[in-house]
């Protein structure tokens, strides 16, 4: 079975095909957020049509970051790009190229690559953070993605974190993203996460507004494992080391919950591997 995989993110997107689970072909190209979504369209059909000159492919899977109504397989909306809101972008996909196609939130998505390929295999109960361009999460239940009652579960990065903080995209004050994003981060700060990541300092502040979104998490879901995808993951032990202390001394001292924190073990791919898992489901 060959399958198209794409991953639709605030700074990048990359697509995919995979033979099975075997990627043949990759492409990754910066997001230009003023083209909005028809510049990202025409990317994705030229990509793709360049690929079928050589290459059948069966079916599609894709990650979107944004909120998406599953069952209606239509993106309800991007804070960083225009022109999404109420798109069905399988039905593009499916109308442009000619191939089967199945979308959900990119957080759900990377939950579902790092269970079946990545850093949380044989995890029944887990939660996945993209710490990004932007803040998302994915939970999984035995192998399945919960989206709660209207596909909005997981939207960690829209707890409130500091109720006099600053004020977020979303229109709240405070939100996690707002203070932990690499959005953010690049206009406060002046600087680029990966360049914020190497000051001791700086993640010192860091990861104590981090682990008060990671806490409420923990004392909600209770999961077995969290695993953190996205670019600001890249860090390493650099944010790892001193967001498991942290993490520490902010849990309640009564609970007994797992705080089993890691990076995601795709790196990159964990979108494009859980894309390649979604497209099971056609």
């Amino acid at each position: 079975m060959i399958t198209l995989a794409i991953d639709i993110g605030g700074t990048k997107f990359s697509m995919a095909v995979f033979d099975d689970d075997r990627p043949i072909a990759r492409e990754s190209r910066v997001t230009d957020r003023t083209g909005g979504r028809d510049w990202m369209l025409d990317q994705i059909t030229t990509i793709g049509r360049k690929w079928q000159r050589t290459i059948i492919i069966d079916r599609c899977g894709i990650g979107f970051g944004g909120p998406v109504q599953f069952d209606l397989q239509r993106v309800a909306l991007s804070t960083h790009v225009g022109g999404w809101q109420d798109f069905s972008l399988p039905a593009y996909i499916t109308h442009t190229l000619g191939i089967p196609s199945i979308m959900d939130n990119d957080a759900n998505v990377g939950a579902l690559g790092e269970y079946t390929y990545g850093a949380a295999e044989g995890i029944e109960k887990l939660f996945y953070m993209t710490l990004s361009t932007g803040i998302g999460g994915g939970i999984l239940i035995g192998g399945n993605i919960y989206r709660g009652a209207d596909d909005y579960a997981g939207e960690i990065g829209h707890l409130t974190i500091r109720p006099d903080g600053a004020e977020c995209l979303c229109g709240a004050r405070g939100c996690l993203e707002r203070h932990c994003c690499g959005l953010w981060l690049e206009r406060d700060h002046g600087k680029s996460a990966e360049q914020l990541m190497k000051d001791p300092v700086f993640v010192k502040t860091y990861v104590s507004d981090l682990a008060r979104g990671l806490k409420a998490c923990i004392m909600l879901l209770n999961p077995e494992r969290i695993v953190i995808g996205g670019g600001i993951s890249k860090a390493g032990d650099a944010l790892f080391v001193p967001l498991r202390q942290e993490l520490r001394q902010q849990m309640t001292s009564w609970s007994r919950a797992r705080m089993e924190v890691v990076p995601a073990g795709l790196g990159d791919d964990s979108v494009l591997f859980g894309a390649l898992a979604l497209a099971n489901q056609l």
